[in-house]
């Protein structure tokens, strides 16, 4: 154990496994290994890794880059931050940092990012933006403004990003600038995975902030949405759609050199998607069979550097570019083909044709960051098994695997696989819809308070609430695709509200609250994830699996098993989040009970294979 003089703890008490959490991590960055930790959800993972980090990193001049998934994920490491300094009195510097577009109050949240960084940069250039020439004396000196409002930040600090965002408002500063200011003399950085996997965004805010990686500490929160998220960053698609609004847009300003490109590009699309019918709706494109027959009718470096050119133009009139983006694409395309697949598919509800270059391959993006750091620390509740996370995402062979045990008392948790129905395709129709609806009714009975249902899509789930809701008194509280924050918040706290009598939330697995909320102690009493969230069986998923397969020998596991039981484990971690609560979870469909699902279920959630459910959850909430 390390000493506790020696690190800064922010609470008064440390419990015996983030006693251990901290050794764990401490000597691991000593050592300037990495390390990969899955731990349960409500331990404290913040406080138990951030804590050593920060004290080694105060000795020895290094900088902690905390890295999550999503804006609301920022809120645990400031207040942990928060707490250090009221306890300790150390006086190190932290900058929290969104999204630029979102920190930006020319008010610009309407424009996709590729856009909004390009007009952001014009006006820069420019000397249009007014918060900009207010912050900014020159590309490294502040204002006189700007500098006194940065002096009473540090004395403020830590502070969150929207604490910073208000402040800058009265005397018309840029909070991103004022943000990277602050990042100069950090010894925490908060961030989007972006600052650091996305090449172009790291070397500006590292440039701006004078950071390298290589004096870097990088904690990875919520790790298991890495791969994903860096897959995403080398994605790139065109489709019908952006093209049609590519041709209005050239057509708005007559540019008619490039209105001829774009009928041409759509010509083209049509062509490659012309044996794509029901039966058919997607289909493998080949590098050069895109770029040939480009070349056929011109020439594609020359298509590529005149809608880019034209883009920017553009947004010189507009702020966005559709044009711009098929330059980009173009461009994107020019790039290599291992570890991607080319993708042409049709959407038959409104005809749109999509060419997509999707990237396979998450370490192509991560490998280089984790190789260069002065130690990576990748941590989640669902980070098993911590060997396909080290594969896949290019950690070294003397990385640190750490699984813990839930420290939280195993009488306080029921963990059941109900093997009554299934939500396996062939087997959907209505007679299995109201069976999963029936069962999902017996065991809402039987939790003295509110539930959480959740479905592998919106489609399923809609079809069993349609027998559901006949059946069931509850209240029940529907999820809507792309809920913005505000409703995803009222939903919660009507939710709530109903924790003595007892209401059904009913969600999808991927959705606004499958992961990320928390509802501690009496406001949910159980969880049930009805089905597997398998990925569709298209292309990408099966050239993702032969990916896998090729590389690891692990495809089927890799590419479609592991991710789904993530996200249903995921799911489950909403019942569960502190010493006291206590709750039931279900999984509910016969494969769970299949050897080759079962195997990849964490040994210390104990789960019951029952079909005597009723009778086990009542005797759980009576005893």
């Amino acid at each position: 154990m390390v000493g506790q003089k020696e690190i800064l703890f922010p609470h008064d008490k440390i419990r015996d496994i983030q006693d251990t959490v901290v050794s764990d991590v401490y000597e691991a960055i000593k050592n300037k290994r990495n390390i990969i930790i899955h731990a349960p959800t409500g331990i404290g993972k913040t406080a138990s890794v951030l804590g050593p980090a920060l004290s080694f990193a105060i000795d020895k001049d290094v900088t902690i880059f905390f890295l999550t998934s999503r804006q609301t994920q920022h809120k645990i490491p400031v207040d942990t931050l928060k707490q250090i300094k009221k306890k300790y009195g150390n006086n190190f510097g932290i900058a929290d940092i969104i999204g630029k577009k979102w920190m930006c109050l020319q008010e610009l949240e309407a424009l996709n990012s590729g856009d909004f960084i390009d007009y952001c940069k014009r006006l820069r250039d420019e000397s249009q933006c007014e918060f900009y020439l207010n912050t900014r004396k020159t590309s490294m000196i502040p204002t006189v403004v700007a500098q006194q409002n940065l002096d009473e930040l540090r004395v403020l600090g830590p502070l969150h990003v929207g604490e910073v965002i208000e402040n800058c408002k009265k005397p018309k500063l840029c909070p991103y600038e004022m943000t990277s200011l602050l990042a100069k003399d950090a010894k925490v950085i908060i961030s989007d995975y972006n600052y650091v996997f996305n090449p172009d965004i790291r070397n500006s805010l590292f440039g701006r902030a004078n950071k390298n990686l290589e004096n870097s500490i990088i904690i990875i929160d919520e790790g298991h949405n890495l791969p994903d998220r860096a897959r995403e960053m080398l994605t790139a698609k065109l489709s019908t759609f952006i093209i049609d609004r590519a041709i209005k847009e050239a057509s708005k300003y007559e540019f008619y050199s490039i209105l001829s490109i774009l009928k041409n590009v759509k010509d083209i699309f049509n062509e490659l998607g012309f044996d794509l019918n029901f039966n058919k709706e997607e289909k493998l494109v080949r590098k050069y069979e895109f770029i040939d027959k480009i070349n056929e009718n011109g020439s594609y470096d020359e298509y590529t550097n005149e809608l880019n050119n034209t883009g920017d133009l553009i947004r010189g009139k507009q702020k966005q570019s559709f044009v711009g983006s098929i330059g980009k694409f173009l461009e994107a395309w020019l790039n290599e083909d291992n570890g991607f697949a080319r993708i042409l598919s049709r959407d038959f509800r409104n005809n749109n044709l999509t060419l997509n270059y999707r990237c396979l391959d998450p370490s192509l993006i991560t490998r280089d960051i984790i190789e260069r750091s002065y130690a990576t620390i990748i941590m989640s509740g669902t980070l098993t098994p911590t060997f396909m996370y080290k594969d896949i995402l290019g950690f070294n062979n003397n990385t640190i695997e750490k699984v813990y045990g839930n420290p939280f008392p195993k009488n306080n948790r029921l963990c059941l696989i109900v093997p009554e129905t299934t939500t396996k395709f062939t087997r959907r129709n209505d007679e299995e819809y109201a069976r999963i609806a029936e069962v999902c009714n017996k065991i809402i009975g039987k939790i003295p308070g509110n539930a959480a249902l959740f479905f592998p899509s919106y489609d399923l789930r809609d079809k069993v609430y349609k027998n559901l809701h006949n059946i069931c008194a509850k209240k029940f509280l529907i999820e809507k695709p792309n809920l913005s924050k505000e409703e995803k918040e009222n939903i919660l706290e009507e939710f709530k509200q109903h924790k003595d009598e007892g209401a059904v939330l009913l969600a999808v697995s991927t959705g606004n609250f499958g992961e990320g909320i928390d509802l501690p102690g009496d406001f949910l009493k159980g969880v049930v994830i009805v089905g597997l969230p398998l990925e569709k069986p298209d292309l990408e998923t099966k050239e993702l699996i032969e990916y896998y397969e090729e590389k690891y020998g692990k495809g089927f596991d890799y590419g479609y098993i592991f991710p789904a039981i993530t996200k249903c484990l995921q799911n489950a971690g909403r019942c569960i989040r502190t010493e006291t609560d206590k709750g039931v979870i279900v999984f509910l469909d016969e494969r769970f009970a299949w050897e080759n699902y079962l195997r990849c279920l964490p040994a210390d959630m104990d789960f019951k294979i029952s079909k005597l459910y009723e009778g086990r959850i009542s005797g759980f909430f009576n005893s």
